[in-house]
């Protein structure tokens, strides 16, 4: 393989920020809303699941990976192929928005199986997406990821129109409404 200032730049890039996932390094990838949305996610983790380390564990991957697979989308790193996957995925997580939005707009609407299957989809997506440029290691932090928000038994919780985790869903619908606006989700 032939030097290459810029693929040796671009890995050290990826390599800083997978060891500096702060909160004050996130702030300058994540704008403000994202970041409340990030910080509910975390709440309800938290509260559904009573492990502090495990909910921080979650959004730290989750962050990780974006701010990646960031960095690779500004280097121009995917082929033409793969940014249609990343159209797909892209089109595919702005649905699951949509429908999350919906289900909590309109009540008694939520169906248990429907955001579990979206997220499988993009979390499929994105896989096959990033397989090429990002380590095992990080393909598992997309798998935890994914994962862990699509637990059933957790949204079902999360859409309780009388749960304790139902104002964290209005902080989340209202950010991600936001983001739609903005075009960044």
């Amino acid at each position: 393989m032939e030097f290459s200032s810029k693929d040796l730049a671009l890995q050290a890039q990826k390599k800083i920020l997978s060891r500096v996932a702060t909160k004050s390094m996130v702030n300058m990838f994540i704008d403000e809303t994202s970041s409340e949305v990030l910080d509910e996610l975390y709440r309800v983790s938290k509260e559904y699941t009573k492990n502090k380390t495990e909910s921080q564990k979650v959004i730290k991957d989750l962050i990780k990976v974006a701010v990646k697979i960031g960095v690779l989308y500004r280097h121009n790193r995917f082929s033409p192929e793969e940014l249609v996957l990343a159209n797909d995925f892209k089109n595919k997580l702005h649905n699951g928005a949509m429908t999350a939005i919906s289900f909590y707009e309109v009540e008694f609407t939520f169906e248990k199986g429907v955001l579990p299957q979206i997220l499988m989809e993009c979390k499929n997506l994105l896989l096959r997406l990033v397989e090429k440029h990002l380590t095992p290691k990080s393909l598992g932090r997309i798998q935890h990821v994914f994962n862990h928000f699509a637990d059933q038994e957790m949204l079902t919780q999360l859409y309780n129109p009388k749960g304790e985790l139902r104002p964290h869903l209005q902080k989340i619908c209202n950010g991600m409404n936001k983001l739609i606006d903005e075009g960044k989700l």
